[in-house]
């Protein structure tokens, strides 16, 4: 299924636009439903379940194109009870085969929107002055999955060192422990590196669990919270 094509120079592009946004959200909702075998009462009551309710007239009206809005806290209370992401329901990939990213431009591929909506190419840190905080929490989150692990391998490569009695097993738990201590050294300059960029962005720096309380610079800075 394809959006109506481009318009151009039309002024009310943008109403249009929405419209056609919130029906393709709307169908995709519908072929989810469907394809799980639920009717919108079923629907309607995970969504309650999750602890925001959407009732079931609500839902058909949407499916139905009677409705005249699509909240986003809909939109991301529906993709939870339909057990996938927001993103999918906006840009349903492999049943719409182009949208239009924004009113006023020409329809592209389903996929390169979404891509472009979740700055998957990271079109926005091309230089300092467009740095995507998106993609530094990202890489904060890997860093540190990264150094905790490899924390936890080295304190317990060192235990089993410390616990053997055979000469073989402790020559290889202590190299062992040895890779992990690498591991965890460059884990941590790279979590270093990107919270110093989130600062210097004016974000606020995630919290760190006290084995990598080390981490940040020494003369210390102001953090700031969410």
């Amino acid at each position: 299924m394809t959006q109506t094509s481009f318009d151009d120079g039309d002024e009310d592009d943008v109403p249009e636009w929405a419209d056609r946004v919130m029906a393709d959200v709307a169908r995709e909702v519908r072929r989810r439903r469907k394809e799980k075998g639920w009717s919108a009462q079923e629907l309607a009551d995970r969504c309650e379940a999750i602890g925001f309710p959407i009732p079931r007239n609500v839902i058909a009206n949407m499916e139905s194109g009677r409705r005249a809005v699509l909240p986003l806290v809909e939109v991301m209370v529906l993709a939870k009870a339909l057990h996938t992401h927001p993103i999918h329901l906006i840009y349903p990939v492999g049943h719409i085969a182009e949208v239009q990213k924004l009113p006023l431009t020409y329809p592209v591929n389903t996929e390169k929107a979404m891509r472009w909506f979740a700055d998957l190419d990271q079109t926005f840190t091309a230089g300092p002055a467009n740095h995507s905080m998106l993609h530094d929490h990202l890489a904060h989150g890997e860093a540190l999955a990264e150094a905790v692990a490899a924390i936890k391998g080295e304190a317990y490569q060192r235990e089993v060192a410390d616990l053997t009695a055979d000469d073989g097993e402790r020559a290889q738990a202590l190299r062992a422990q040895a890779d992990f201590a690498e591991r965890a050294a460059r884990a941590k300059y790279d979590l270093r590196r990107v919270r110093r960029a989130i600062y210097a962005e004016g974000g606020y720096l995630p919290d760190l669990p006290t084995t990598l309380t080390d981490v940040d610079p020494d003369e210390g800075y102001e953090r700031k919270t969410v």
